[in-house]
């Protein structure tokens, strides 16, 4: 299974700090709030989007 989620669902969840170290973004990034970022199902589960 496969999660996508944007960066602005990431903020609004309060994930995105999470986001940003698995993807190795860093605040020097240009990021726009509907970039989507896939996350594998055991990432999901790591930043508590699934259980």
């Amino acid at each position: 299974m496969k999660i996508i989620i944007t960066q602005k669902e990431a903020t609004d969840k309060g994930i995105w700090i999470e986001i940003m170290g698995m993807f190795g973004v860093t605040k020097e990034d240009e990021v726009w709030g509907n970039e989507e970022f896939i996350l594998t199902e055991e990432q999901a589960r790591q930043v508590g989007l699934i259980r």
